[in-house]
């Protein structure tokens, strides 16, 4: 199925993103050549709930919002797990966006 293959393309460069960094769903789907995905990124991370390996709080939107919070389990998580990172979080935005986004280079 190629959307299962998308989700998989989206989880080997989600996998890269560092430790205190973070990225957007739309410099993903740049990444992978689809530039117009950025939703269809959204959804690859709501749906590897199941899989450890895929650092998917990492991932927020182009203004670094949390955008995906509500998809993780209690209401802070998203938020926790980036500030234990080193992240700062204020209002459901990461502050000093610039400093802490890491752009994917590589196709997939």
């Amino acid at each position: 199925m190629a959307e299962e293959n998308f989700f998989e393309r989206v989880y080997v460069i989600a996998r890269q993103i560092p430790f205190g960094k973070v990225t957007s769903y739309g410099a993903i789907a740049k990444a992978l050549g689809t530039a117009r995905s950025a939703r269809m990124v959204g959804w690859a991370m709501n749906a590897c709930h199941n899989m450890d390996d895929v650092p998917a709080h990492r991932v927020v939107n182009q203004k670094g919002l949390l955008t995906g919070k509500h998809h993780f389990d209690g209401t802070n998580l998203m938020q926790q797990l980036l500030e234990n990172e080193g992240i700062k979080v204020v209002n459901n935005q990461i502050v000093d966006f610039e400093k802490h986004f890491w752009k994917p280079e590589v196709e997939v």
